[in-house]
């Protein structure tokens, strides 16, 4: 691990990301497709050539340039899933800046909070952004950000819509300052360790970390996409705001000098065939997607599906969270035919790329569904018991280590190298502790079981209770909460916030709302609860602990099985939240 987290040899690669991503194949197939653009209007893609996409990268590099940014400065861009997006990315990349991509769903507050822990001297945004044909007001959240964000400079302001924003003295109209710039930008000179990019995640804290992903090691590991073939269209409807869609809508893609669709749309818009449609229109042959998508459109029926050719399909992958069964059955039976290799992924933010999935594997290997399976080339998975020693053996669970480094592997949070080692290095020295738990079948392969710590996974997307907490412990009416995750159907976990009031509270249900628009607005409405419950106290241990288990449990209906509650403070208080519990569904059933 110390060779890893504290120099490794100079180089991995013969060339830095801009290079490998875009002058390589500008130099062998100028006219090769780079990017489809699947814009939010049905029906309508836009296509970039490798060496359209350069000239933009170029241009906007030395628009940074011009403006100040230089080598290892911070840049956070905030926009929608558009070609001028990726090329962003790279034009950061390319001056030697760290770009720090924040999903354009986020909160003015949210921004706030990563421009500031990253130091950010530009933001680049959009007007707006469209999404299931509704505009987002992209630039008003950036403005309400930047007002405590001393350390920006300027905001760089994209056209996405032909609506006009306020422009005040620090903001600049993007494509007027690229139209002025050369479409030549030579690409800074980067150590293999430098860092390339850092992306914000959720821990079991109530603050984000910003994971930091270097130049080569990244790149390297980003660069193994499936089963990719030259001349494919590879399909991931990622956002560029989560690091799938870093590492398999833009590098992974790019480097190889691949086809690679950018969806700016949603599911359901116009209609719950979309993606389908998107399939037969861009004859795409590998799609990547979230078990949250698949298990939405599930409920939409087979002729959403069916209306569409879908012949150009080869591969199907599933990322973000464990795939349940019958939404893995529908996905390889209806929308891959039963032909398509269907590869459930398991991997991280902080791991860069894959890490266990059915695929590379021998010819003709047994793919088990709803199964991650087997460790990618270098992975060496390990599991622990709770007395931190490795289980030997097949039909074993555990906590999921990796025994070795890789490439891909993160190698800090930027500003607190001290919370990396804590939360991944600590708890089983010698280990990177994933967080998650896993089975380990008797043929040897790997299930993953859900998230070991305060960690919910909400349509794929990871949230730390704390942070749900902490946005819901700011109101004045509420000393107390405690958040904990609960399966959903669709979303695979949902987040059920227990409150407690103030003596003198009245109107329960409007305090519920604003706890809502607090959560909305501090985050992001992804992370609102699905259900807020009442409740004189929460169950506690005599330190004062609050014991999620046991909430956990009465939620998921497991009050039979409650474990060892003797360290509680007052064992009773079980009773009284079952009883409120109890009373609440009935009222939920009564409603609906």
């Amino acid at each position: 691990w110390r060779a890893l987290l504290f120099g490794t040899p100079k180089s991995w690669l013969p060339r830095q990301p801009p290079i490998n991503c875009l002058d390589q194949h500008v130099h062998q197939s100028p006219d090769r497709v780079a990017l489809i653009w699947e814009k939010d209007e049905p029906g309508t893609e836009v296509k970039i050539t490798y060496r359209e996409l350069l000239d933009m990268t170029c241009r906007l590099a030395n628009t940074l340039k011009k403006y100040g940014v230089q080598k290892g400065d911070r840049v956070a861009i905030y926009m929608s899933v558009t070609p001028l997006a990726v090329a962003a990315m790279l034009a950061c990349a390319r001056i030697g800046a760290i770009h720090t991509v924040v999903f354009a769903g986020f909160s003015a507050e949210s921004l706030a909070g990563r421009i500031i822990d990253s130091g950010c001297k530009a933001v680049i945004t959009n007007n707006q952004g469209l999404r299931g044909g509704r505009a987002v007001e992209l630039k008003k959240t950036v403005d309400e950000a930047v007002k405590n964000c001393p350390s920006i400079k300027h905001v760089f302001v994209a056209q996405r819509t032909d609506s006009t924003v306020h422009m005040g003295n620090r903001d600049i109209p993007l494509e007027e300052e690229m139209a002025k710039e050369a479409p030549v930008c030579a690409p800074e000179s980067m150590d293999s360790e430098d860092i390339l990019f850092m992306l914000y995640t959720s821990g079991s804290t109530g603050k984000p970390k910003g994971i930091v992903h270097t130049q080569a090691g990244y790149l390297l590991y980003a660069a193994h996409v499936f089963d990719y073939q030259q001349g494919d269209v590879f399909g991931c409807v990622a956002d560029i705001g989560w690091i799938t869609g870093h590492s398999y809508v833009v590098y992974g893609p790019l480097c190889n000098g691949g086809t690679s669709v950018l969806f700016e749309s949603t599911p359901l818009y116009p209609d719950p065939g979309r993606y389908w449609e998107t399939v037969q229109r861009l004859k795409i042959n590998q799609f990547y997607g979230a078990p949250t998508a698949v298990r939405l459109l599930l409920k939409y029926g087979d002729k959403w599906v069916k209306k569409y050719d879908r012949s150009s399909l080869k591969t199907l992958g599933s990322v973000g969270e464990p795939i349940n069964h019958e939404a893995w059955q529908w996905f390889y039976n209806v929308v891959g035919d039963s032909r398509c290799t269907l590869v459930d992924t398991w991997w991280q933010t902080e791991t860069g790329g894959i890490c266990i999935a059915p695929r590379p594997s021998e010819e003709g290997a047994d793919v088990i569904p709803a199964m991650a399976m087997r460790p990618f080339f270098g992975i060496i998975p390990a599991l622990m018991d709770e007395n931190g020693r490795v289980i030997e053996g097949n039909d074993v669970s555990g906590a999921l280590c990796i025994a070795q480094p890789w490439p891909g592997l993160a190698r800090t949070i930027y500003g607190d190298h001290q919370r990396f080692i804590d939360t991944y290095f600590k708890m089983y020295p010698g280990y990177y502790f994933t967080g998650d738990g896993a089975y380990r079948s008797s043929e040897g392969y790997y299930q993953i079981t859900g998230r070991m710590d305060d960690v919910i996974n909400i349509s794929g997307h990871r949230l730390g209770t704390a942070e749900i907490e902490d946005a819901m412990d700011e109101h004045p009416a509420v000393p107390e909460t405690a958040v904990i995750g609960y399966p959903h159907e669709i979303k695979g976990e949902g987040a059920f916030a227990f409150i407690v009031l103030k003596e003198d509270t009245a109107h329960t249900e409007r305090v519920k709302e604003e706890l809502r628009s607090i959560v909305a607005s501090k985050i992001a409405k992804y992370a609102v609860p699905d259900h807020v419950l009442v409740v004189k106290r929460l169950p506690k241990t005599r330190s004062g602990k609050i014991m999620r288990r046991v909430l956990k449990k009465i939620v998921t209906d497991q009050c039979n099985d409650l474990g060892d509650v003797t360290t509680l403070d007052d064992p009773s208080i079980v009773t009284e939240i079952l009883d409120a519990y109890q009373k609440y569904k009935t009222q939920q059933s009564a409603s609906s």
